[in-house]
């Protein structure tokens, strides 16, 4: 009897000792009682963690105990707000935060001094912390489908930047800031309200593709003939009349595009003055030629 009383008492301290602290419902749900660690994996070149689709509304507690944690996807959930915690994950390279309900990003974002690619596409942002310019490695960034309409001038020490989405959201003009990041190769500026380019544009001279689609822009300034690394222009469905003559400098579009994602020149659905619309159908070389002749003659 001794002896199984012993027995049934080392039982019930083993299991007091394991047990650890009560996690939510939900967040116990999501671990399925597996310990956090189990659910990173562990890559070639990162260790990720992928929480995507998981109907969250706020993040789980847990995830701020996994430092070593370096691509995290919280992306299609509900999250309201991401804490000052994210920044104890200082070994981040990647983050999305896309498809979410967030109204703010944490300064404590700008402790994320590894992180290189960052999402926080459609949400509900209105601005944007001056703190991310602390992330001097950040290569790529999507603020699109957000209600933006300026940056923080600090923006200008993201010098390593070379992909900024900045689409659909509430954009009067083109952030001065953005003219100072000379890395950049992409930069998407459609479906906002600009109703100019500003020729500061030419500092942008490694810029391969540019879009301002559906906007309210009426003229394309001289100086962005000049950036000559060009590849892909949109300006479709602006308010564009006359082109500037410069603009078979920019020998590396290939063609007039029409499909979304061909590199070229797209200048569809503007209200062109003639005899524009007739040459532009005649393809790039034409229009080029055109405009050539229009400037030696004048």
């Amino acid at each position: 009897m001794g002896t199984e009383h012993s027995k049934n008492e080392g039982r019930s301290s083993m299991v007091f000792l394991r047990k650890g602290p009560k996690l939510p419902a939900w967040e116990d749900a999501l671990l399925s009682g597996k310990e956090p660690k189990s659910l990173l994996k562990r890559g070639l070149r990162y260790v990720s963690l992928s929480l995507i689709m998981k109907g969250m509304t706020s993040t789980p507690d847990f995830l701020w105990g996994l430092p070593e944690v370096q691509k995290l996807n919280l992306s299609r959930n509900q999250l309201v707000v991401i804490p000052p915690s994210l920044g104890k994950l200082d070994r981040l390279v990647v983050l999305n935060l896309g498809g979410n309900c967030l109204k703010c990003l944490p300064k404590e974002i700008g402790l994320l001094r590894n992180l290189k690619v960052l999402f926080a596409n459609m949400n509900c942002l209105k601005e944007v912390p001056s703190e991310l310019s602390l992330c001097r490695k950040l290569e790529v960034l999507s603020l699109s489908h957000n209600y933006i309409s300026q940056l923080p001038l600090s923006f200008t020490d993201l010098t390593s930047l070379r992909k900024l989405n900045l689409s659909n959201n509430c954009f009067v003009q083109i952030p001065l800031c953005i003219f100072a990041l000379r890395s950049l190769d992409f930069l998407h500026l459609g479906s906002n309200r600009l109703e100019s380019i500003a020729e500061s544009v030419q500092y942008l001279v490694n810029l391969q593709i540019f879009i301002v689609e559906n906007n309210n822009i009426r003229t394309l300034p001289r100086s962005l003939c000049f950036i000559t690394t060009l590849e892909l222009l949109n300006v479709d469905y602006n308010a564009i009349q006359t082109l500037p003559d410069d603009l078979y400098l920019l020998r590396r579009l290939p063609r007039i595009a029409w499909n979304p994602m061909d590199k070229g020149l797209h200048i569809a659905h503007n209200p062109l003055s003639r005899p524009l619309p007739e040459v532009v159908e005649g393809g790039l070389d034409v229009l080029f030629n055109y405009l050539r002749e229009k400037k030696e003659h004048n």
